[in-house]
């Protein structure tokens, strides 16, 4: 199933991830497809919006991974840029936290490889022609 939105504002791409969030059980992936600049954290600034986090949401280009405690489960965000294949994503702990029921979020998942379930949900973001323009595209199995 695939569900195109065209947004404007962030609080508009903070909408479509509030119905993202309805879709989330523990155990879930996440795969966050767009470029720099896409709106890949600004995405998951409203997850955690939706879920009523209280830490907020930034961005682990240089951290690799960051956690969060949701009442439902732990949101887990993984940024794959900066690795340099599917084994180091295993070594920071990406299977664990599946296993132990979190939600992974995993930004720039072509670098998973097949660590990337069948199931995940795929969520695109590409830019528009406005700087606060955005399509977001959400596929789910």
């Amino acid at each position: 199933m695939q569900n195109i939105y065209n947004v404007k504002s962030v609080e508009e791409s903070w909408a479509v991830a509030a119905e993202v969030v309805k879709l989330l059980k523990p155990g879930t992936v996440m795969a966050l497809h767009g470029d720099l600049g896409a709106g890949k954290t600004t995405f998951m600034q409203g997850i955690a919006i939706a879920l009523h986090l209280e830490r907020p949401v930034t961005s682990p280009t240089f951290t690799l991974s960051n956690e969060y405690n949701a009442a439902q489960f732990k949101l887990v965000h993984m940024d794959l840029y900066r690795l340099t294949s599917p084994d180091d994503l295993l070594a920071i702990g990406y299977a664990e936290h599946i296993e132990n029921g979190a939600v992974v979020a995993v930004e720039w998942p072509e670098r998973a490889e097949d660590l990337i379930p069948a199931d995940a949900i795929h969520i695109y973001l590409e830019q528009g022609d406005e700087m606060e323009d955005r399509r977001i595209i959400v596929e789910q199995p």
